[in-house]
């Protein structure tokens, strides 16, 4: 009798995440954000950052409100920092994870570009510190507002917008962030104008607690310091790419750079797109959110939902010592 021998087949191993690393913007800052990185190694870089900056970053991080974190100066190198604490604690926590991409969301791309390697802590700090302050101050002679229009049809808004514009508003898209979701910038009456035509194309429309217009030509006034700042800043070449938000496209460092940031004060964030170059183009596997919130995470797996998005935990708190 011929025994036939049956060998069961071995489960293959699941392949190493390709990660593409995204680095939120403004607006997901909230009070307190810091301190899980209190007792951290990584909390190090908030003296490098704030000597950099000028800005008390331990006092934005730990103990300013939401009021003042709204200002968009100091909204900005907290988000930065909370986010480059979040980048060096994990690659302390999961030093194996195979990064090949990095992007980050309008003030994010500074983040990454540090991340990359491509910027030092410390310059990567001070022209966020100096962009922060010129956009401050281009929104305090030119004030606007920003909102998210939520729903299907990107072209929808894209047409309302410019039917606004042709009547006088002041309105532009300032964000591409996926297939649902779009966000404008423009005066607050062009804004409003928007929100109120909004529902008649079963759009819906939340305003943003922002006092500037970003990623509009409101923004104009700021791109003078800016470009100086830029042109005082050496940029390194990195081995591993980062997508610009105005292209949508990977570059690896150098000079660059200058042209690529310059452009995106003004114009608007390409982030649907990035993520399919990070996806398509260099082979990305999964999405990893670091920083404050959750935000880019949510974006991706509506964008791509078969690719896998997760965001960084933060550290535990330390344990209260026993009371005496």
């Amino acid at each position: 009798m011929v025994k036939e021998i049956h060998e069961e087949k071995r489960a293959e191993p699941e392949p190493e995440p390709r990660y593409a690393v995204l680095f939120p913007g403004q607006g997901v800052q909230r009070a307190g954000m810091g301190r899980p990185w209190r007792e951290t190694a990584s909390w190090e870089l908030v003296e490098t950052v704030s000597r950099a900056s000028g800005h008390d970053v331990a006092e934005l991080l730990l103990t300013a409100d939401e009021e003042t974190l709204t200002r968009t100066d100091l909204a900005q190198i907290a988000v930065f920092t909370g986010s480059l604490l979040a980048w060096s604690d994990f690659r302390r926590r999961e030093p194996e994870a195979r990064v090949v991409a990095l992007a980050g969301h309008s003030l994010g791309e500074f983040t990454a570009l540090v991340a990359a390697g491509v910027l030092s802590v410390a310059d990567g700090a001070w022209l966020v510190g100096e962009r922060g302050r010129a956009m401050a101050e281009a929104a305090a002679r030119h004030p606007g507002a920003m909102a998210a229009v939520l729903g299907e049809g990107a072209e929808r808004v894209a047409e309302l917008v410019a039917e606004l514009r042709e009547s006088g508003e002041d309105l532009w898209v300032a964000n591409h962030n996926g297939p649902q979701q779009t966000v404008v910038a423009g005066s607050r009456s062009a804004v409003d104008a928007l929100a109120a035509a909004a529902p008649a194309l079963d759009l819906r429309c939340r305003v943003l607690a922002v006092g500037a217009a970003c990623h509009s030509p409101y923004m104009k006034g700021a791109e003078a310091a800016l470009r100086r700042a830029l042109e005082l800043t050496g940029f390194r070449a990195s081995a591993l790419p980062v997508v610009a938000n105005v292209d949508a496209r990977p570059h690896e460092g150098g000079r660059r750079w200058r042209e690529l940031a310059a452009r995106q004060l003004t114009g608007p964030v390409r982030w649907s797109e990035t993520l399919s170059t990070l996806h398509e183009e260099l082979g990305c596997t999964a999405f990893l959110d670091i920083g404050p919130g959750r935000t880019l995470a949510g974006l991706a797996r509506r964008a791509l939902p078969g690719v896998p998005a997760r965001y960084a935990t933060a550290p535990s708190p330390a344990p209260a010592a026993a009371a005496a």
